[in-house]
This record gives structure tokens, C-alpha cells and sequence, in this order.
């Protein structure tokens, strides 16, 4: 891999917890992690993935999620870390999900906010990718939005021009779409053996999949005010949630050494 990361850690006690974002987005929705006392001892490790913020990668064309999870792994070893908690969101938890299914034994926890789990989670990228012209996916995509009325829809889209590069977008839209329908994603998802969390707006509560996730033992937050981006719509809400299950999952791990 040529790429430069833009990453952005703290040491602290216990295993860290490391944040993966969601498509257009960056490593920036997680740095209020510094003002929460409840995360006051906490390593912690955000990054922009390839394609995305300050990461720097000389050929976008190979980005897709595949690649976006050998990348991931290899930040994670260049940090020195062994086993971590884990958080991503939407293509971030597409991505977390690989990694963990991957290595589900360096893996202490997984808060899985609104990640690609079923093909009805990516029915916007599958209908901007469905056009028979050529035009641009990514501006399509951003029109969408435009005419959207959701939760945060309109900070979303103001930002995703300047935190996303052109060149990588179709690429890893095709690799989710093919992932949400031939992944396997959702089995993937209940088959991890550590504590796993789903976190969604409220927008999202008609997801057919999330009755599933109960019954086999995934806990679910459902943040109020909020849809896809509940970290912009109810950060304080979802912080909450956040610290609440990484309470949990403390009190039920040995310490261990800092990374």
C-alpha cells in the first residue's frame, strides 16, 4: 500500500478503542472522545481511511472495501496494537465488520452505528450506481441528498465534496452494494463471540433486520433526534450510549497492558 495516514491517538489505560468512519466523513466526528470524562483514561485511535480526509493514497481506483480493511489492519499494527475495542460507522462499520470477522480474536467489543448489514441499508448507492448513462455517480449522489429531508442530511452533503476524493467513490460504491447482497454480512455480524452493540436513529427503526439482532443477543440503541449520523444529529445521546457499553464491556474484561 502507498498511502500517508492521517491519524489522530492517545495512550491511556486498558486497550484502546479505535473509530472508523463512515463514508464521507472523517476521523474528526470522533475527536470529542478528548472532552468526555467518561473516556478521561482512554486510549483511543481515529484515522481517515483511504480516499477520505487527510489520508493520502496514489491510486484511488483500488479502494473498495476489501482494500479499506487490509488498510485498517495494517494501521493497527503500525500503532502497535493488539487487541482494541472497536467502533465504526456505516461504511466504517462495513468495514469494521470484515476486520473482526477477519481476526475476531483481537477484538474486545463492536458498536456497530448504523453499518451496511442487508441490502436495504445501501438502496441510495444502489440506485445511483442502477443509472444506464454515464454521468457521475458521486454528483448523483450528492443530489440525492440534496432533495433529502433527514436527520443532518444537509451538513452531510455540505461536507462531502471536500472530505471525500472523486477519484475513489465508485469504486468503493460497487464493492458495498456487492457486499450487502452476497456478503453474507448479517450472519457474519451475529456469529462474532465478543459484545456487540447496534446503534441507529430513530430513522432508522424500521430496519427489517434489527428484531434478529435482539434475539441473538446484540444490544440496541436507538438515539432519538437522529437518523444515519446520529454522532451529528444527538452526539450528546450517542456518546452516552457509547460510554454506557464500553462500561459494560470493562467491567467484564481483566485489566491488561497499554498499548
Amino acid at each position: 500500500m502507498n498511502l500517508k495516514i492521517a491519524a489522530v491517538h492517545r495512550g491511556g489505560v486498558d486497550e484502546p478503542i479505535v473509530f472508523l468512519h463512515g463514508f464521507g466523513t472523517s476521523k474528526e466526528d470522533y475527536t470529542d472522545i478528548t472532552q468526555r470524562h467518561e473516556f478521561s483514561d482512554r486510549a483511543f485511535l481515529a484515522y481517515d481511511a483511504p480516499g477520505c480526509g487527510a489520508t493520502e493514497c496514489a491510486d484511488l481506483g483500488v479502494i473498495d472495501v476489501p482494500f479499506l480493511v487490509d488498510a485498517a489492519r495494517a494501521v493497527l499494527d503500525r500503532a502497535g496494537i493488539g487487541r482494541y475495542h472497536l467502533v465504526g460507522h456505516s461504511l466504517g462499520g462495513l468495514t469494521a465488520l470484515l476486520l473482526a470477522h477477519r481476526e475476531p480474536g483481537r477484538v474486545l467489543s463492536f458498536i456497530n452505528i448504523k453499518g451496511t448489514l442487508a441490502p436495504e441499508d445501501c438502496a441510495p448507492t444502489k440506485h445511483v450506481l442502477s443509472h444506464q448513462d454515464s454521468g457521475d455517480v458521486f454528483f448523483r449522489f450528492i443530489e440525492n441528498l440534496r432533495r433529502g429531508e433527514g436527520y443532518s442530511s444537509g451538513l452531510y452533503m455540505s461536507n462531502l465534496p471536500h472530505k471525500v476524493r472523486h477519484g475513489a467513490v465508485h469504486s468503493i460504491f460497487r464493492s458495498v452494494v456487492e457486499l450487502a447482497d452476497h456478503g453474507d454480512l448479517l450472519n457474519k455480524f451475529l456469529a462474532l463471540p465478543f459484545p456487540r452493540m447496534y446503534l441507529y436513529g430513530e430513522e432508522c427503526a424500521s430496519l427489517s433486520y434489527l428484531p434478529l439482532l435482539d434475539a441473538n443477543g446484540v444490544e440496541l440503541a436507538e438515539i432519538p433526534h437522529s437518523g444515519h449520523l446520529p454522532m451529528y444529529s444527538n452526539p450528546v445521546a450517542t456518546w452516552k450510549r457509547i460510554a454506557e457499553f464500553q462500561a459494560r464491556c470493562r467491567q467484564r474484561i481483566p485489566a491488561a497492558s497499554r498499548w
